[in-house]
């Protein structure tokens, strides 16, 4: 365990997520197999299909994080660029690497198909990469430094966390707890603001609702600290209650 917080960000690629054709599944997931491991997504930047705009948040993202994560636009057809992109913000070239062209060929040649050129795009690597296992389609994701370049289809990018899973550094799970109030917020803003204040390493976000013609809201209370986060809680709870606004434990 580390006190040091380990960052990552996600390039989300796709010209598709952008006009709203496809709905992005991958931000949640991502986020929540980073936590897991001991890492807090930082960021997120969403970009279309546009070689320049993926090089920039590339190079800007990485620059600030541990870790870089993208997603989106490693198939084989002509405007899955993320490769070239990644490449170019490198300063590397674009190389086909042998044991990903021997797993699409396997692939395809056990379903009785070719790899045709197409296809062999997706062997397509910036020169000095590893792989990134894919059981579902073949087609490897590429890690390479501190990045990972993952595809967009969220089962496949599932695939490819699992692969990853326990080969990077991270520190201390955030560890968090849930209460719920019927209240507006603004009402125990300065109780919030006051717990928060008193427990150093403790974050407490706030999400009201309006359900069954009442306001309320429901308090997350997150620290990598089991001991740190239990006395904030408690805290919390025994400041709103005194200040006469009923708690339940977990989310309402």
């Amino acid at each position: 365990m580390t006190d040091r917080i380990w960052t990552a960000a996600l390039v989300v690629i796709g010209d598709e997520i952008l006009s709203g054709r496809t709905h992005d599944k991958n931000i949640a997931q991502i986020a929540t197999w980073l936590q897991v491991q001991g890492i807090r997504l930082a960021e997120v930047r969403v970009v279309p299909d546009v070689e320049e705009r993926i090089v920039e948040a590339v190079d800007a993202l990485r620059a600030r994080n541990d870790y870089l994560f993208t997603t989106g636009g490693i198939g084989p057809t002509h405007d899955d660029i993320t490769v070239d992109a990644v490449a170019k913000a490198l300063g590397v070239p674009v190389v086909v690497h042998p044991q990903a062209r021997a797993m699409l060929e396997k692939y395809y040649t056990g379903r009785g198909q070719p790899l045709t050129e197409a296809r062999l795009r997706m062997a397509r690597v910036p020169e000095g990469a590893e792989l990134i296992p894919n059981r579902m389609s073949g087609a490897p994701g590429i890690r390479i430094g501190n990045m990972f370049v993952m595809a967009g289809v969220p089962h496949i990018t599932a695939g490819m966390l699992d692969a990853l899973t326990g080969t990077l550094e991270g520190g201390a799970p955030l560890l968090a707890e849930t209460i719920g109030c019927w209240t507006a917020e603004s009402e125990v803003a300065d109780i919030l603001r006051e717990a928060e204040k008193a427990h150093e390493g403790v974050q407490i976000g706030s999400y009201p609702f309006f359900r069954e013609g009442r306001v309320g809201a429901n308090f997350v209370v997150r620290s990598t600290d089991p001991a740190i986060l239990a006395g904030c809680l408690d805290s919390l709870v025994g400041a709103l209650e005194a200040a006469g606004y009923p708690v339940t434990r977990g989310e309402i």
